[in-house]
């Protein structure tokens, strides 16, 4: 539960560096246009033939949309965690600057998203196999895969390692700030939850009511749940960023002060440090 509440001190801090760069919020609803648009145009085809034409076709459609929207994901995430050093670093990202920052890892970032796709399709196999015993299997080990690769883009993106090289470089890291991430985790998503509290409420009343109202509501209330989504997005990407350079330096960055992350974080890093 500390944990927990060191995470959300540390939200208040990532919302000090956003309120400085609130265009950053664009890049999460970018990523999510650009995904609703490439879902659109690779998966119409197997709508419009309808499922009794479905088969090998409907697998190959399925992994070429998983490998886009990973794509377009962990690309718009790379450009979030350019943009959160830069700022964290004294500089005054853009949104041009972000996208270039991003574009110009391209080549690892599609290697990167291939593996992650290649992992997600992997656990769905696995669930949809095992049924409920696969399901937990599958949610453990999902868990276990984020933790491990919560750091390979700050990796990829600041240090310029390439994806495999990154994806060692955060599996190393794991090992010192492994508490953190998991407090993170859980962290970030309790807030999320709350976010969308309000829209549950405002849908909830747009039920009870009824006709126009509920019409009304329910797009008040995506469009609620939106917003949150994006600002959780944006803390967690600065927030992966401060964490990333106290894993490497030991030191604070930015907004993050020595004092906020050596109390936020475990003392087995501490010592690691010498702190």
């Amino acid at each position: 539960m500390d944990k927990i509440k060191r995470t959300i001190a540390m939200a208040r801090v990532s919302w000090d560096v956003l309120r400085a760069d609130r265009e950053l919020l664009l890049l999460p609803v970018l990523s999510w246009i650009f995904s609703a648009i490439l879902l659109v145009l690779i998966l119409a085809p197997a709508a419009i033939a309808g499922p009794d034409e479905w088969g090998v076709v409907e697998y190959i459609l399925g992994a070429v949309a998983y490998f886009f929207v990973s794509l377009v994901a962990i690309f718009f995430n790379a450009a979030l965690v350019f943009a959160a050093n830069e700022r964290l670093k004294g500089g005054d990202p853009t949104l041009k600057s972000a996208l270039g920052g991003a574009w110009h890892r391209i080549g690892d970032i599609v290697i990167w998203a291939a593996i992650t796709a290649t992992i997600s399709l992997v656990l769905r196999a696995i669930e949809e196999r095992a049924g409920f015993v696969g399901a937990i299997i599958t949610g453990l080990l999902g868990f276990a895969w984020t933790l491990i690769t919560f750091l390979v883009l700050p990796v990829l993106v600041i240090e310029g390692e390439s994806a495999t090289a990154s994806l060692k470089r955060s599996a190393s890291l794991f090992r010192e700030t492994w508490g953190e991430r998991v407090g993170a985790q859980i962290g970030f998503s309790l807030l999320g939850l709350f976010a969308i509290v309000p829209a549950i409420a405002v849908i909830a009343v747009g039920v009870a009511i009824g006709g126009p109202v509920l019409i009304v509501a329910i797009a008040l209330g995506i469009a609620i749940i939106a917003a949150a989504a994006a600002l959780i997005t944006a803390l967690s990407g600065i927030f992966q960023t401060a964490l990333y350079h106290y894993a490497t330096t030991g030191e604070g960055v930015g907004s993050f002060s020595a004092h906020h992350l050596r109390a936020a974080f475990a003392q087995k890093h501490d010592r690691r440090f010498g702190l």
